[in-house]
Parts: structure tokens; sequence; C-alpha cells
């Protein structure tokens, strides 16, 4: 998230980061209720509203979250969110294990096999690219970007 926040709201940065931090408080232990037990824990210690509303926003349309997408950060988390995970599974089968040698057509590809990867909902990645007026490609290419800069899979 900093790294999108770079380029749309740098005076912001932590503020992105934390959100990014913050949004899957509750997956672990509530996978069922996600977002909507985010939204009790996160209150319960007394955390910003708009940084609950911005975490949270991600499970709009999923999983009776009413927090619907606006601001970019939360298109952003959302268009993310799933792609993350279906580019992370995509860099740990090669040789490398890694996002800083993987392409476009290799995320591509996996996206278009339903069976790979079958918990990265396609129809989501796809409505937030749609949200922020983003082809899928970029929508793809400016995330494992983003990823290469934390060294990660996800």
């Amino acid at each position: 998230m900093k790294y999108f926040a770079q380029e749309y709201d740098p005076e912001n940065e932590e503020f992105w980061g934390l959100v990014g931090l913050l949004h899957d408080v509750d997956f672990e232990q509530f996978p069922d209720d996600h977002c909507v037990r985010g939204i009790e824990i996160l209150r319960s210690y007394d955390i910003d509203e708009s940084l609950i509303r911005a975490a949270m926003s991600h499970g709009y349309g999923l999983s009776g979250v009413e927090f619907e997408p606006v601001h970019i950060m939360e298109k952003i988390l959302y268009a993310t969110d799933e792609l993350t995970g279906l580019i992370g599974a995509v860099a740990i089968m090669r040789p490398s294990r890694s996002v800083q040698d993987l392409e476009l057509k290799s995320v591509k590809k996996k996206f278009k096999q339903p069976s790979f990867a079958a918990g990265c909902s396609r129809e989501t990645i796809q409505r937030g690219a749609d949200m922020l007026n983003w082809q899928l490609d970029e929508l793809i290419t400016r995330t494992i970007t983003a990823m290469r800069t934390l060294d990660c899979v996800e």
C-alpha cells in the first residue's frame, strides 16, 4: 500500500501502510466473518474510524461489509487484496520463488486457470481493476512492481 501511496497520496504514506497492515486483522481467526469481525476488533482498540473504514472496505460485497470503496486507497486495496494472493502463488511455483523475475504473462496464464489458486476470486480482481479504471494487465503489472519493493511473494 505504501508503494501506491507514493504516487497517489505521498503525505499519507504511513496511513496507507497501516491500512495495508491491518486489513486482514481478523482473517486467520474468523475467515467466515472476515472484515465484519475486523471492524469489531479495531473498534475495541479505539482505532480511528477512517482507518477502520479504509481497511475493511476491501470486504465490500464479499462479507457483509457496507463500506463501498470510494477513496483511491480503498479501491487499490480492494483490487490488490485477492491479486497479491494469486501473484504470490504464481511466484512460489517458480524456481526463484520470487516476484523479482515474475512477468505479467506468467500471472495472466494462471489467472485464466480457475483451478490454480482457486481461492483467489478472479471476479473480485476484475471488479477492482474496473473500479480503478485500469486494464487488468495494468493492475497486475503495477501490483507485481509494488510487491517487488518488499521482495515478498505475498
